[in-house]
């Protein structure tokens, strides 16, 4: 299976989905216009992998900014990966936060207390 790459735009965060390594990297800002039409791309491949998955999958998210239309589809995204746990599959979620940035931190506080698979807040400096 081919990993899905896109290149961040002043929109959108960098994507690098790898298949081979299990690990799934959201990086940057989300706000795009359209953000179903954005991450539709993203579960799509997200359903293609769990045909086959590695033993354990890690998504590593660092978003600097988030507006509401992607905070919902990335609530959605987290979900994919709940509904394949109860599937019997090893997912584990890292949400990076910058030091200061309180709303993206309380966001993720939020999707850990919604999200049921192993959910790690990092801080970066």
């Amino acid at each position: 299976m081919n990993e899905l790459v896109i290149e961040k735009t002043v929109k959108t965060p960098y994507i690098n989905f790898d298949a081979q390594s299990g690990i799934l990297k959201i990086i940057g800002r989300s706000i795009p216009e359209n953000p179903e039409e954005f991450f539709t791309k993203l579960f799509d491949w997200v359903h293609k992998y769990f045909k086959s998955p590695q033993s354990e999958t890690l998504v590593n998210v660092q978003l600097e900014y988030i507006n509401s239309g992607s905070s919902k589809f990335i609530l959605e995204f987290f979900q994919l990966f709940q509904e394949y746990k109860t599937k019997g599959h090893s997912c584990k979620i890292n949400w990076y936060y910058e030091e200061d940035d309180e709303a993206v931190l309380e966001l993720g506080k939020h999707y850990q207390n919604i999200i049921d698979i192993p959910f790690k807040l990092i801080e970066i400096y």
